[in-house]
């Protein structure tokens, strides 16, 4: 494989769910040896927060996982080129619209809400905890673990490569 499968998480203001996603997905590619098969970013529909470092929450939520995401930065779609993606994970049905309107419609099939492949899933988005408590962050953090495993199951019947790739490891 030449180029990378480039994957980017999407969610409102880039602090607390979509860098908590790239956090857990990329965690989830490196212990299954997938790491050098993916570009794994992500973004915000807004550029509000441009620059900070994801909520302290967020950050602690992760953080007995092994995860560090504090030295992500966040940035908005419209400082990077959504074109340049494969894959394209948003949170919630808001974020869909906000970036299907920088996408030509006959682009818009390479977003995904984060849950889609989730079967048996209980809810379709992954509401955002920046108001809530830290019960909620760690809801986000259980419901984006499970869905990086889905969507990592998804990847590999896409792209067959991966499954070789994961036995190697």
């Amino acid at each position: 494989m030449s180029e990378p499968v480039r994957i980017i998480f999407i969610c409102y203001e880039n602090i607390c769910r979509s860098p908590m996603a790239e956090g857990i997905f990329t965690e989830l590619l490196r212990s299954r040896g997938l790491i050098g098969y993916f570009s794994v970013s992500s973004a915000g529909t807004v550029s509000y927060q441009s620059g900070s470092p994801p909520d302290s929450r967020a950050v602690e939520a992760l953080y007995p996982f092994g995860i560090d995401i504090s030295s992500n930065r966040a940035c908005g779609v419209e400082e990077i080129d959504l074109y340049a993606y494969d894959w394209i994970f948003v949170m919630d049905y808001e974020n869909y619209e906000a970036v299907s309107r920088h996408l030509a419609v006959s682009e818009t099939s390479r977003i995904h809400r984060v849950m889609e492949f989730v079967e048996g899933r209980h809810h379709e988005e992954i509401e955002d905890p920046y108001y809530g408590t830290d019960e909620d962050f760690m809801r986000v953090t259980n419901d984006l673990f499970l869905a990086s495993e889905m969507i990592l199951k998804k990847l590999i019947e896409d792209y067959p490569f991966l499954e070789e790739g994961e036995r190697e490891h």
